[in-house]
């Protein structure tokens, strides 16, 4: 049994050769046995594997399977949610959005949402309107003669040198028109945050805003930027990075 398929190949590059008188068409079966039958010689003759001397032409399968196996896996076994690092059904949420086509699945999903790793929230079947609510965090104690209502969503410390004059802008104005405030990151209050928006004003190692000459602090610049209307809070920066 292991030279059946040799043989095999062998009786029937014989048989397609025999027929070739009658019809030139059986050049073309001829040719292919012709082939494995010199595959298969090569299998018993050479020294490096012995698979493939034991099973001459047969014994290529193995490596034809290796070759063909991460097409067939892909493409018949694996399933829209096997893949690893990306399964198939994120790879083609990337390519639809990528070519502009509708990348939503209405009705259902393949994911089996009642494990435990997803969470979600379920709609209420007797919804009701939200009710509006401010929700804000009191800043100061008893001693403090000028108290700050904060919101609990802010813009957080990005100063003016690492985003440009007219980030800044937008997000000073953002500030204003959404009640919150908008910090102003060590690079000190620049014009640029003076359009409405509540300000932090940071203060860092550098002093920028209330730096003196000698490069220490400066008690009066500090008390001016303090007193600006805009400023609500100063931050301190106790050290760099």
């Amino acid at each position: 049994m292991r030279y059946f398929v040799f043989v095999a190949s062998a009786i029937l590059f014989i048989s397609a050769l025999e027929m070739t008188a009658v019809s030139r068409a059986y050049f073309i079966p001829a040719g292919i046995f012709g082939i494995l039958v010199l595959y298969g010689l090569f299998d018993l003759i050479q020294p490096r594997h012995s698979l493939w001397r034991n099973y001459p032409i047969l014994g290529r399968a193995r490596w034809l399977l290796e070759f063909v196996r991460p097409y067939l896996r892909q493409y018949l076994v694996e399933s829209d949610t096997d893949g690893m690092p990306y399964d198939r059904e994120q790879r083609s949420l990337v390519y639809r959005r990528a070519k502009n086509v509708v990348s939503v699945e209405p009705f259902g999903s393949h994911l089996h949402f009642d494990e435990d790793r997803y969470e979600w929230l379920n709609h209420s079947v007797a919804a009701r309107s939200p009710e509006h609510k401010d929700l804000r965090v009191h800043v100061g104690g008893e001693a403090c003669t000028q108290p700050y209502e904060a919101s609990v969503f802010n813009i957080s410390a990005m100063s003016f040198g690492a985003l440009g004059a007219h980030a800044i802008e937008a997000l000073n104005r953002g500030a204003a028109a959404g009640g919150f405030y908008h910090d102003t990151g060590e690079g000190a209050i620049s014009p640029y945050h003076l359009h409405g928006g509540d300000l932090v004003w940071e203060i860092g190692t550098g002093y920028f805003g209330c730096r003196a000459a000698d490069g220490g602090f400066d008690g009066g610049k500090f008390a001016d930027n303090a007193a600006r209307e805009a400023v609500k809070m100063v931050e301190i920066k106790l050290s760099q990075g």
